[in-house]
């Protein structure tokens, strides 16, 4: 469980979003996007918020407009996480939300236009220190491109990419970042993987219009997993047709079972079956819900019964070991105490919460010391 990962990760160059590094040796940053009207300031605020809460490193907001992007300029100033400003059509948008203090600002080769309307995007960007992620997607492809490939390729995001790579080279700017998004999962790997070949800046990684909550996790932990595996991608986003928060939930789950990222509890929960001594499955559900506001690294391990639960708990931070007429608690791997039924779930949260509070006291130490 605390082993460092196996995973040897693409070396690229590092840009900053804000306050926060992307790719070189920095964590793999978690984002999402808001999907309020980003006309409505406190509505937006308050989702932003929540995503910060859950963990977001990252945050980018649709500005399809002029009236927009004055709204930007407001949420911007109300949080602290880093904004990225998503623009389509009218390079205009960009220059306006470069002034209000945008953090990053991405941007389609497909429909921004001209090259000299990327000159003034890019001049911007560079007077105000900020990146540019170039974001290609299967659905949105150069009209020459269409024609040239038919249909959507992996050569074909590749070629969309590095057109507009060379515009920002040609210019004499790196602090950029890519993605190739395609919902297909063969399409989007295999493009990712051509283009982490070619260059050396930092990857955004994403399945786009990846489906719901189920099918949507699934699909891109297919194909992120399969990259992330490579060692490819520096950021990533999952996209999912449902709550905004849930996209970093899947992300951070995503990344800690690589051993990638370490933030926040993970758990390992047997499936549950007619040898369990208590509800596994009530037990994990109401967990989940009550420690969602933990970020402290930390390995429990709730299994039903003596069968796994003894090797399992030995291996984490704290282990439930399902048994009659009492659970038995492991704490660093060592038998502690017993746990009865009847208030399981609100003794295990104390005995996390306990042990929460004892980690962030040790690491709060080692700063101390350190400094």
């Amino acid at each position: 469980m605390h082993a460092p990962s196996p995973i040897k990760r693409r070396p690229s160059r590092q840009i900053h979003v804000g306050n926060v590094a992307v790719g070189g040796d920095a964590p793999i940053a978690v984002q999402s996007m808001t999907n309020t009207n980003t006309l409505d300031v406190d509505a937006t605020v308050a989702q932003i918020q929540q995503l910060e809460k859950a963990g977001a490193d990252i945050v980018r907001v649709s500005v399809p407009d002029m009236d927009a992007a004055e709204s930007f300029g407001k949420i911007k100033q109300r949080v602290d996480v880093p904004l990225v400003a998503d623009i389509h059509f009218d390079y205009k948008i960009a220059l306006r939300v470069a002034e209000l203090g945008v953090d990053c600002l991405r941007i389609n080769p497909g429909n921004i236009g001209r090259e000299d309307r990327v000159r003034a995007v890019v001049s911007a960007a560079r007077d105000n220190g900020i990146p540019i992620r170039i974001g290609v997607n299967a659905g949105s492809l150069e009209k020459d491109l269409q024609k040239k490939y038919g249909e959507p390729t992996p050569a074909a995001l590749v070629e969309s990419a590095m057109r507009h790579i060379d515009y920002l080279d040609r210019l004499d700017f790196q602090e950029f970042k890519v993605s190739v998004k395609a919902s297909d999962v063969f399409m989007a790997v295999a493009a990712y993987r051509d283009l982490a070949t070619r260059i050396e800046q930092p990857l955004h990684l994403g399945i786009t219009e990846a489906g719901g909550l189920r099918s949507g996790t699934v699909k891109s932990s297919i194909g992120l997993g399969m990259l992330l595996m490579d060692g490819i991608g520096d950021t990533i986003r999952v996209s999912l047709a449902a709550d905004p928060v849930e996209e970093i939930k899947v992300g951070f789950d995503m990344l800690k079972s690589l051993r990638l990222r370490a933030k926040g509890i993970n758990f390992i929960a047997c499936p549950s079956c007619s040898r369990q001594n208590f509800d596994v499955i009530s037990t994990m559900n109401q967990l989940e819900e009550r420690l969602e506001d933990v970020m402290t690294p930390l390995d429990v391990s709730v299994i039903g019964c003596v069968v796994n639960g003894p090797g399992e708990a030995k291996e984490t931070d704290i282990g439930l070991t399902g048994g009659s007429p009492a659970n038995l608690v492991y704490i660093d791997g060592k038998p502690a105490s017993k746990l009865r039924n009847d208030h399981l779930v609100d003794d295990l949260e104390k005995l996390i919460r306990d042990k929460v509070r004892q980690k962030q006291q040790q690491q709060d130490d080692m700063i101390a010391r350190s400094v």
